[in-house]
């Protein structure tokens, strides 16, 4: 549940609806807002004995995550998921916590490279999730499909919640409306660096930081949210939260 501020006010969100806080610590409104974070998981990898997040991602079989290739690409650990993670310190009894078989990264992926692009991978998990009002599948957009600008979308994640902050204890997520290529590939955003292979996303005030790679970009398309992207390692020298680059 990322903060989202809204006319002035604090909104946060479920896997069914977003409210909106005016400010003075009431609910002022809500609508339904559905399969946005359900699918979004924790990746953790082990240390010292313990687990810790990294990275986001989505399920999307019951068996299979997607997240960013540079999340995993360089790394001989042991990782986990968590699914229906909500607060990463917090046992609520909802998670499923599933063991990484096997690790798929995209084969035109370049860590030395971000810029060409293919920051993808997939996760095979040793046992299959079990779907519930808490855990469901992210949706995969159609192939082929190009985002209208200004699209509805958001991720979600754990990641730091401020330039060089703490992660996030609980699921957040921001509202980054789609930017259309023309535009996020001009010289006053991201110029060249973004590929026809990249989504952009955002660009304003809200935006996704470290520790929310891999997880997704959910839009709203015909009445329904689709994950059309995952959120790469794209950050400005500025910061997280810089006009004009957005996530892609």
């Amino acid at each position: 549940h990322r903060n989202i501020y809204n006319n002035g006010g604090l909104c946060l969100s479920d896997s069914t609806r977003l409210i909106c806080d005016n400010n003075k610590g009431l609910r002022s409104s809500w609508f339904q807002f559905t399969t946005s974070s359900s699918g979004t998981i924790s990746l953790q990898y082990l240390s010292g004995g313990s687990y810790y997040h990294t990275c986001g991602g989505t399920l999307i079989e019951r068996d299979w995550v997607m997240t960013a290739a540079h999340c995993v690409d360089r790394y001989t650990r042991t990782w986990r998921v968590v699914v229906g993670e909500h607060d990463l310190y917090t046992n609520s009894g909802r998670e499923q916590i599933k063991t990484v078989s096997q690790v798929y990264v995209h084969p035109k992926w370049n860590r030395y490279s971000v810029a060409s692009g293919y920051d993808i991978a997939l996760l095979k998990l040793s046992s299959a999730a079990s779907l519930n009002s808490y855990v469901q599948l992210g949706a995969l957009a159609p192939s082929g499909n190009i985002l209208p600008n200004n699209s509805n979308c958001y991720i979600t994640g754990w990641g730091r919640t401020s330039t060089g902050g703490p992660i996030s204890d609980e699921l957040k997520q921001a509202y980054l409306p789609s930017v259309d290529h023309n535009t996020c590939s001009s010289s006053s955003w991201w110029g060249s660096t973004v590929k026809t292979t990249m989504v952009c996303a955002g660009g304003g005030a809200e935006s996704g930081c470290n520790g929310d790679s891999g997880g997704p970009l959910n839009c709203l398309i015909n009445g329904r949210y689709y994950v059309h992207g995952v959120t790469t390692s794209f950050v400005s020298v500025m910061g997280c939260n810089v006009p004009r680059s957005p996530r892609s």
